[in-house]
């Protein structure tokens, strides 16, 4: 016999509904108050220059805002913590967004950076004896699933008159797909900088092919649509912080570079050629890039890779809709 009248278990599960709601509700809550702005980065880029410089963290102290920084080891993963509500900003690549969008997440796009179609490559292993991308035909190449690299892979494939199926596309992290690469457990590894320009430097591999002329690789800054429209003027403050470091990035390679070598443990020779292939200049996002962005989202969609069309002007600012 339940030891509880029914009226009681009734009040006590009222009291446990309301009690587990405010726990999921608490970081929401908190987001939204403008009190602390969740910034999700990646080991590498403007975000975590700016978060070494320190000056966003000063800025924002200033206005009463705290700065909580998470970091994430791709873009996909990074959506996934905007799209549950772990983070208010973030930046990744041309493909997360969309596939992000696809799943129901509420984003914005608010900023992004020039394109920067040399900084993701397909790499094969130096001994290789692929030649092109056709050669990839039937052979097993690895990438992060719904990455930028993705979109570089499709664009690719279809240039050399390849079907994307007749490809064995194996979906890794960055990691573990360096450890199959070095091993010889793939044919090809689709990737990004700095573990591109790593691969290159540490195990010799070579550049099948890069973005060049194919796709633009862009960089894109984003917030949840909650946080951007409760707090424009905060979004604002960061970009604003965030274009200025990108552009001392520039101007400041080699002081760049040595405050990006400790937080990569990377050898300096391999910061270097990666930071060389960066574009600089974030400005905010345009009808015309979000134009390419909407190409991105129909390529995916005719390879069946997300469920339904998609419209990616539905996570524009209110300014371009």
């Amino acid at each position: 016999m339940n030891p509880f009248p029914s009226a009681i278990r009734r009040a006590l599960l009222r009291g446990l509904l309301g009690l587990l709601g405010a726990a999921l509700l608490a970081p929401v809550a908190q987001a939204q108050d403008g009190k602390t702005l969740r910034i999700g980065f990646q080991k590498y880029g403007t975000l975590t220059i700016v978060k070494a410089l320190g000056t966003l963290d000063k800025r924002l102290a200033e206005q009463g805002v705290t700065v909580k920084w998470t970091e994430f080891p791709a873009g996909p993963q990074l959506l996934e913590g905007l799209n549950v509500g772990s983070i208010d900003f973030g930046t990744v690549g041309e493909a997360p967004p969309i596939f992000a969008q696809a799943a129901g997440a509420a984003l914005v796009y608010v900023g992004s950076e020039p394109a920067a179609p040399a900084s993701e490559a397909i790499l094969v292993p130096k001994d290789s004896p692929l030649r092109g991308v056709a050669d990839l035909k039937g052979r097993k190449v690895a990438l992060n699933k719904g990455s930028n690299v993705h979109y570089l892979l499709v664009k690719q494939l279809e240039r050399a008159g390849v079907a994307y199926r007749d490809v064995n596309v194996v979906y890794l992290t960055p990691s573990d797909a360096r450890a199959a690469f070095e091993r010889g457990a793939i044919d090809a590894w689709v990737i990004w900088d700095p573990f591109q320009a790593a691969a290159e430097k540490q195990l010799g591999a070579r550049v099948l092919a890069d973005g060049a002329g194919v796709v633009k690789n862009y960089q894109f800054f984003l917030a949840t649509s909650g946080y951007e429209k409760a707090h424009p003027q905060i979004i604002q403050t960061v970009l604003d912080e965030v274009r200025k470091g990108d552009l001392w990035a520039r101007d400041h390679r080699a002081e760049s570079v040595a405050l990006l070598q400790p937080v990569l443990g990377l050898d300096r020779e391999i910061v270097e050629l990666a930071a060389s292939r960066l574009a600089y200049g974030v400005q905010p996002i345009t009808r015309e890039v979000l134009l390419e962005q909407q190409q991105v989202a129909d390529a995916f969609h005719a390879l069946k890779l997300i469920p339904k069309p998609l419209n990616v002007f539905d996570a524009a600012p209110s300014i371009l809709k």
